[in-house]
């Protein structure tokens, strides 16, 4: 390995936190208070129709986008998830709310796309399987590929959103679980 600088361990120390963040979020999803019926059922709410569909992709983003970035591999690509993800999460759930986080506004979820698109420009630094497996996707092409997360949530909302119209929900008994 050859020497670490600055801007490699800022990479690391980012992929970290994102990592952390997404899979703990993915689990939550997943296996959290209302588990996945509450998260479709919370989907279904928002109007992401077919609820239930999106809540397994929901949770299979967040923790496989989470695993790739504590693992530095196919960064750019994990960051795209995490930009997609975080803007679903802006327009359908927190929008409404305004800016602030402890309004459930859209201040986290926006943080957490900017944190994303900044790694996607960074790259995934030295300290990464990306490094060891000759992968350098970094500066503008990798912050052009992270940024594409923004047109992919953006295609997903127009063929899947539909606010104001009752979409398929979990069970009505199910837990209602709230992010």
């Amino acid at each position: 390995m050859t020497d670490v600088s600055a801007p490699d361990v800022a990479a690391l120390l980012l992929r970290l936190a994102l990592g952390v963040t997404m899979i703990a979020h993915g689990w939550n999803h997943w296996r959290g208070g209302g588990r996945v019926e509450g998260t479709a059922r919370w989907f279904g709410g928002l109007g992401l129709q077919p609820a239930r569909l999106h809540a397994w992709s929901s949770i299979a983003v967040e923790l496989g986008a989470g695993a790739l970035l504590l693992a530095g591999l196919l960064t750019p690509i994990a960051a795209l998830a995490v930009i997609g993800v975080m803007t679903v999460a802006a327009v359908t759930a927190h929008r409404p709310n305004g800016f602030f986080v402890f309004r459930d506004g859209y201040e986290y979820v926006v943080n957490l796309a900017v944190a994303a698109v900044a790694l996607g420009l960074l790259g995934a630094g030295r300290l990464s399987l990306d490094d060891a497996f000759g992968i350098v996707v970094n500066g503008a092409s990798g912050g052009a590929v992270a940024a594409a997360g923004v047109v992919a949530a953006l295609v997903m909302l127009a063929v899947c959103w539909r606010p104001g119209r009752l979409a398929e929900t979990a069970p009505a008994d199910a837990p209602v679980e709230v992010s």
